[in-house]
Protein backbone atom coordinates (compact mmCIF):
# COMPACT_ATOMS: atom_id res chain seq x y z
CA UNK A 1 0.00 0.00 0.00
CA UNK A 2 1.88 3.58 -0.80
CA UNK A 3 -0.34 5.40 1.39
CA UNK A 4 -2.77 5.47 3.86
CA UNK A 5 -6.36 4.33 3.39
CA UNK A 6 -9.14 6.85 3.14
CA UNK A 7 -11.35 6.97 6.00
CA UNK A 8 -15.21 6.92 4.88
CA UNK A 9 -17.67 9.33 6.20
CA UNK A 10 -20.90 7.69 6.18
CA UNK A 11 -23.22 9.43 4.24
CA UNK A 12 -26.57 10.92 6.18
CA UNK A 13 -29.65 9.13 5.11
CA UNK A 14 -31.99 10.80 3.20
CA UNK A 15 -34.65 13.09 5.24
CA UNK A 16 -37.82 11.47 3.28
CA UNK A 17 -37.01 7.51 3.28
CA UNK A 18 -34.28 7.64 5.47
CA UNK A 19 -32.07 5.43 2.85
CA UNK A 20 -28.59 6.01 2.50
CA UNK A 21 -28.58 4.15 -1.02
CA UNK A 22 -30.94 7.25 -1.72
CA UNK A 23 -29.22 9.69 -0.42
CA UNK A 24 -25.99 8.28 -2.39
CA UNK A 25 -28.39 8.69 -5.82
CA UNK A 26 -29.26 12.52 -5.19
CA UNK A 27 -25.94 13.21 -4.78
CA UNK A 28 -24.90 11.15 -8.12
CA UNK A 29 -27.87 13.32 -9.56
CA UNK A 30 -27.30 16.84 -8.43
CA UNK A 31 -25.21 18.63 -10.61
CA UNK A 32 -23.78 22.73 -9.68
CA UNK A 33 -24.63 22.02 -5.75
CA UNK A 34 -28.14 22.21 -6.77
CA UNK A 35 -29.09 19.40 -4.16
CA UNK A 36 -32.55 20.58 -3.71
CA UNK A 37 -33.45 20.69 -7.50
CA UNK A 38 -31.93 16.99 -7.20
CA UNK A 39 -34.12 15.77 -4.64
CA UNK A 40 -36.86 17.37 -6.25
CA UNK A 41 -36.28 15.22 -9.33
CA UNK A 42 -35.44 11.89 -7.59
CA UNK A 43 -38.62 11.96 -5.04
CA UNK A 44 -40.93 13.13 -8.04
CA UNK A 45 -39.54 9.70 -10.00
CA UNK A 46 -39.90 7.56 -6.69
CA UNK A 47 -43.60 9.02 -6.22
CA UNK A 48 -44.34 8.72 -9.91
CA UNK A 49 -42.44 5.22 -9.88
CA UNK A 50 -45.53 4.40 -6.71
CA UNK A 51 -48.15 4.99 -9.06
CA UNK A 52 -46.57 2.86 -11.34
CA UNK A 53 -45.74 -0.19 -9.30
CA UNK A 54 -48.87 -0.51 -6.50
CA UNK A 55 -47.58 -3.55 -5.18
CA UNK A 56 -44.25 -2.25 -3.48
CA UNK A 57 -43.12 0.37 -1.84
CA UNK A 58 -41.20 2.80 -3.95
CA UNK A 59 -37.81 2.10 -1.82
CA UNK A 60 -38.16 -1.14 -2.35
CA UNK A 61 -38.80 -0.95 -5.93
CA UNK A 62 -35.71 1.97 -6.54
CA UNK A 63 -32.94 -1.02 -4.26
CA UNK A 64 -34.25 -3.65 -6.13
CA UNK A 65 -33.96 -1.58 -9.68
CA UNK A 66 -30.17 -0.62 -8.29
CA UNK A 67 -29.59 -4.60 -7.64
CA UNK A 68 -30.30 -5.59 -11.07
CA UNK A 69 -28.39 -3.13 -12.80
CA UNK A 70 -25.03 -3.36 -10.47
CA UNK A 71 -22.56 -5.36 -11.92
CA UNK A 72 -20.77 -8.04 -10.43
CA UNK A 73 -17.78 -8.19 -12.61
CA UNK A 74 -15.81 -5.41 -14.09
CA UNK A 75 -12.55 -5.22 -16.44
CA UNK A 76 -9.62 -3.60 -15.68
CA UNK A 77 -6.70 -3.18 -17.67
CA UNK A 78 -3.11 -4.42 -17.04
CA UNK A 79 0.05 -4.58 -18.51
CA UNK A 80 2.36 -7.24 -18.59
CA UNK A 81 5.64 -7.07 -20.28
CA UNK A 82 4.74 -5.17 -23.70
CA UNK A 83 0.88 -6.18 -23.59
CA UNK A 84 -2.22 -4.80 -22.13
CA UNK A 85 -4.61 -7.28 -20.64
CA UNK A 86 -8.40 -6.92 -19.57
CA UNK A 87 -8.47 -8.64 -16.39
CA UNK A 88 -12.05 -9.57 -14.83
CA UNK A 89 -12.12 -8.59 -11.23
CA UNK A 90 -15.04 -9.12 -8.97
CA UNK A 91 -16.87 -5.28 -8.65
CA UNK A 92 -16.92 -4.76 -4.44
CA UNK A 93 -20.55 -3.46 -3.44
CA UNK A 94 -19.98 0.36 -3.15
CA UNK A 95 -18.00 0.34 -6.59
CA UNK A 96 -21.44 -1.77 -7.95
CA UNK A 97 -23.63 0.74 -6.29
CA UNK A 98 -21.38 3.74 -8.11
CA UNK A 99 -21.26 1.99 -11.23
CA UNK A 100 -25.53 1.54 -11.28
CA UNK A 101 -26.41 4.88 -10.05
CA UNK A 102 -24.08 6.53 -13.06
CA UNK A 103 -25.15 3.75 -15.44
CA UNK A 104 -29.13 4.80 -14.43
CA UNK A 105 -28.11 8.82 -14.60
CA UNK A 106 -26.63 8.60 -17.65
CA UNK A 107 -29.23 6.97 -19.55
CA UNK A 108 -32.10 8.81 -18.13
CA UNK A 109 -30.09 11.76 -19.09
CA UNK A 110 -29.89 10.93 -22.65
CA UNK A 111 -33.77 10.44 -23.47
CA UNK A 112 -34.97 13.60 -25.08
CA UNK A 113 -38.01 15.61 -24.47
CA UNK A 114 -39.40 14.82 -21.47
CA UNK A 115 -38.82 16.12 -17.79
CA UNK A 116 -35.75 14.36 -15.91
CA UNK A 117 -38.51 13.07 -13.31
CA UNK A 118 -40.24 10.92 -15.92
CA UNK A 119 -36.74 10.02 -17.55
CA UNK A 120 -35.44 9.22 -14.20
CA UNK A 121 -38.62 7.02 -13.26
CA UNK A 122 -38.73 5.30 -17.02
CA UNK A 123 -35.57 4.40 -16.11
CA UNK A 124 -35.79 3.20 -12.68
CA UNK A 125 -38.93 1.00 -13.93
CA UNK A 126 -37.09 -0.70 -16.92
CA UNK A 127 -33.65 -1.39 -14.06
CA UNK A 128 -36.73 -2.91 -11.95
CA UNK A 129 -38.28 -4.93 -14.53
CA UNK A 130 -34.79 -6.27 -15.39
CA UNK A 131 -34.84 -4.26 -19.27
CA UNK A 132 -33.35 -0.86 -20.33
CA UNK A 133 -30.04 0.40 -21.56
CA UNK A 134 -28.54 0.12 -17.67
CA UNK A 135 -29.18 -3.61 -17.97
CA UNK A 136 -28.11 -4.02 -21.41
CA UNK A 137 -24.43 -2.44 -20.66
CA UNK A 138 -24.01 -4.81 -17.09
CA UNK A 139 -24.69 -7.45 -19.56
CA UNK A 140 -22.11 -5.94 -21.98
CA UNK A 141 -19.87 -5.47 -19.02
CA UNK A 142 -20.35 -9.44 -17.56
CA UNK A 143 -20.00 -10.76 -21.26
CA UNK A 144 -16.75 -8.45 -21.71
CA UNK A 145 -15.37 -10.18 -18.38
CA UNK A 146 -16.41 -13.70 -19.44
CA UNK A 147 -14.73 -13.46 -22.51
CA UNK A 148 -11.45 -12.57 -21.11
CA UNK A 149 -11.28 -15.02 -18.01
CA UNK A 150 -8.66 -16.75 -19.52
CA UNK A 151 -6.70 -13.67 -18.44
CA UNK A 152 -8.00 -13.88 -14.91
CA UNK A 153 -4.47 -15.25 -13.99
CA UNK A 154 -3.11 -12.48 -14.24
CA UNK A 155 -4.74 -10.44 -11.17
CA UNK A 156 -2.73 -9.97 -8.69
Amino acid sequence: MRRRAVIKKPDLPDPKYNSQLIAKFINVLMTSGKKTTAEKIVYGALESLQERVTEEAPLKVFIKAMDNVRPRLELKPRRVGGATYQIPIEVSAARGNSLAMRWVRDFARKKKGKPMQVKLAEELLAAYKNEGPAIKKRDETHKMADANKAFAHLKW
